[in-house]
């Protein structure tokens, strides 16, 4: 896709401006075709309430639409099942994809189905969708009600982004990952230093980085307030969609002249593993700064860090150790896919025989719902996204964010731990 010539485009400008058959510049609102809508079980039961009081009677392009039972799966309560009942029958009224339990976290889902691909635009009712921006996806978080609207009309309306570049050189070094980039950006940049604008992040680091990694970075895009974290496509990106994309894409990438509103440059060189404090995720230090910090239980998962790479990390520190005494370590495979390819590389054996709890694929501990939920005035280390006070369902407790192989690492020695160490 190109822009005009002599008007630089970002990847936003010309993903929204392919989408709506115009010209777009940020700032600029257009009403744009949606290639994929996804809604999950603590939002879809809205949307689907939100279509009916809208009338609606068909759903304009149902082949585009997924619903995803994750983050209550298994049900823990009679209400949730009622809810997912609701689902499974709008699914099969409409004729939608339903990824019932056990199919996994609805963005790991949504990649390894191919739903998203390099140029698309796509909605879910899910503040993370923008992860999918690693694949070269213009994807952003929806309302409900939007949602309920999408599934109407196949559209959506959007106010087309301003661009923050960010330019990530240099190379990491062991013991660093891809999360400790993510958590630096977030530290830097805060939690609403990029409030509805596209970060477009490139550079050496993010080049060296497997897909895995750089969706962990996209994933903490909304937590910057941004409204998509995209990249540019290359050939790991290509290599994933090989043989798995059912149809025909293009990658986008920005003109050499795109109009930024902002351009940030780091270098990881000398990055340190990084943590996020309670009770919010631009509130990072380095790991010395909190080592040694008493940790009660480890959460390995979530759609930022449940994938295989972030499997291999923990399990790599864990192989032939035990979690502490008085530690609990929950492992959640972001999909059934992942888990499968887990099982047959012995890293579900690994985090078992450390002494840890596998959990069905899906979203666990996250949203605290069931499934982990901490004690009061427990300490957390946790590979998700949020750290707010009563995230994981107990404001009494504290959470703290970082990579997996920090989280293994800690979860042996009960303390807060510099995975460096296990390098």
């Amino acid at each position: 896709m190109e822009g005009n010539s002599g008007v630089g485009k970002t990847i936003s400008e010309k993903i929204l401006g392919a989408h709506s058959g115009s010209e777009t510049t940020a700032g600029e609102i257009v009403i744009a075709e949606l290639d994929y809508m996804m809604a999950q079980d603590g939002t879809a039961p809205l949307a689907i309430r939100s279509f009916e009081g809208m009338e609606g009677n068909a759903v304009a392009r149902p082949e585009r639409v997924a619903l995803c039972i994750d983050h209550n799966a298994p049900s823990p309560l009679r209400s949730v099942s009622e809810l997912h009942a609701i689902m499974r029958e709008f699914a099969m009224k409409y004729g939608l994809e339903l990824n019932d339990v056990g199919e996994g976290v609805c963005h790991q889902v949504m990649l390894d189905k191919a739903h998203v691909v390099p140029g698309s635009l796509v909605i879910g009712a899910d503040s993370h969708t923008c992860t999918y921006g690693a694949v070269n996806a213009f994807a952003t978080g929806v309302g409900s009600t939007d949602m309920a609207a999408g599934m109407l009309s196949g559209s959506l309306w959007f106010r087309v982004p301003e661009t923050i570049k960010v330019t990530v050189g240099g190379t990491l070094p062991a013991g660093v990952f891809a999360k400790d980039i993510a958590l630096m950006m977030v530290g830097d940049i805060t939690a609403d230093g990029a409030t509805y604008m596209a970060l477009e992040i490139g550079g050496e680091a993010i080049s060296g980085l497997d897909l895995d990694g750089r969706l962990a970075i996209s994933n903490l895009a909304v937590e910057m307030g941004a409204k998509a974290g995209l990249m540019e496509a290359d050939e790991k990106t290509l290599e994933f969609f090989e043989g798995r994309a059912g149809r025909e894409f293009e990658p986008v990438s920005p003109d050499p002249d795109a109009v930024y509103a902002r351009e940030i440059e780091y270098d990881v060189s000398e990055l340190e593993p990084q943590v996020a404090r309670p009770h919010t995720v631009d509130n990072v230090t380095a790991v010395g700064q909190v080592e040694g910090t008493p940790v009660s239980e480890g959460l390995i998962g979530t759609c930022t860090n449940g994938r295989l790479a972030d499997l291999r990390a923990a399990a790599e520190i864990l192989k032939g150790r035990k979690v502490a005494p008085g530690v609990r370590l929950i492992v959640a495979p972001a999909s059934r896919e992942v888990m499968l390819k887990a099982l047959a590389e012995g890293l579900i054996e690994v985090f078992t025989e450390a002494g840890g709890a596998v959990m069905c694929p899906g979203c666990a501990s996250c949203v605290g719902t069931h499934q982990g939920i901490p004690g009061d005035g427990e300490n957390v280390i946790s590979t998700a996204n949020r750290n707010f006070k009563g995230r994981m369902g107990n404001p009494e407790a504290f959470i703290y964010l970082a990579s997996p192989a920090t989280v293994a690492a800690s979860c042996v020695e009960g303390k807060i731990a510099d995975p460096r160490r296990y390098a």
